[in-house]
């Protein structure tokens, strides 16, 4: 697969690739980024709609899938999941500018083969999908440091209530604002943001942790003995 010749001595035709982005501009981007490359990965399909992009997959059947973490409406994290679940042969490659763990944990867990950042130049891109065909999981340079530190901090029982499910520091403090009682805008008060952040996060949380609101993520985390 790749860049690498078949059994019969012959060359194979490029990656085939699919890109997911809601922003137009990136989607444009990216396929001026990989022209130069196209004997090695060609974009034969793009969507910013996530319901779309599963049934052009389906239909194009790529070799890879390029996506971000977060789409319009819906979550790159569950596409992704989906994708995997009914086209286990494809390998999915985040590309996002989130540069938080918490995110890459989230995305290895749900079947991802790569986690990249927007800031990766377009040889290296092609690089490293050539080799998450062939076989590689690779994570962005940049977080590979982090995420040493953090599997050791981990392991250490260093880390904060409800990493081990996939939340972000910051969702551990208001999921145990939650478990406490208050209400969103006394979570707010209390971490200095707008109402509508403790929105955004109570429904990562609830993303996360697999549930669909409040009482049920409180009852998780006391069942789960998050907060001790």
């Amino acid at each position: 697969m790749g860049i690498f010749p078949d059994m019969d001595g012959q060359p194979p035709g490029p990656l085939k690739l699919v890109i997911i982005d809601d922003h137009q501009m990136v989607l444009d981007g990216l396929k001026a980024m990989l022209q130069p490359y196209r004997e090695q990965v060609e974009v034969v399909g793009e969507s910013s709609d996530a319901r779309e992009a599963v049934r052009l997959v389906a239909r194009l059947t790529p070799d890879l899938v390029l996506l971000d973490i977060r789409l319009r409406g819906s979550s790159g994290l569950d596409l992704c999941a989906e994708i995997v679940r009914h086209q286990p042969e494809c390998k999915i490659v985040f590309l996002t500018v989130y540069d938080d763990e918490q995110y890459l944990y989230q995305a290895l867990r749900v079947g991802a083969a790569g986690f990249l950042l927007k800031r990766i130049r377009g040889a290296e891109l092609v690089d490293y999908l050539c080799r998450i065909a062939d076989g590689e999981v690779l994570i962005d340079p940049a977080l590979a440091g982090r995420v040493a530190l953090s599997a050791a901090r981990l392991r250490s029982g260093e880390f904060w209530p409800g990493a081990h499910l996939g939340l972000t520091q910051r969702e551990s403090e208001v999921l145990s604002l939650l478990v406490a009682g208050l209400t969103n805008r006394a979570i707010a008060a209390k971490l200095v943001v707008s109402e509508e952040t403790v929105k955004t996060h109570s429904r990562g949380i609830y993303r996360k942790l697999s549930v669909q609101d409040r009482t049920a993520a409180v009852a998780l985390a006391l069942r789960e003995g998050v907060f001790h």
